[in-house]
């Protein structure tokens, strides 16, 4: 029994590390999705700007 709780101890830090990974790796991911979303929105916006309702408010 000793030697399992040892075994566990000794995989317990990479474990650890290894969701840390996951967690940077997943807002990472999940961040270039948003910055492409607003990206694409922002192009559609110079694209079109009559469907931009605040395009009377800039100057021409």
């Amino acid at each position: 029994m000793h030697s399992l709780w040892l075994a566990i101890a000794a995989l317990l830090p990479t474990a650890g590390v290894a969701f840390l990974f996951y967690l940077v790796i997943k807002a990472m991911i999940e961040g270039d999705r948003r910055e492409r979303l607003a990206h694409s929105q922002w192009e559609a916006q110079q694209e079109h700007p009559e469907k931009n309702p605040h395009s009377e408010d800039l100057p021409q």
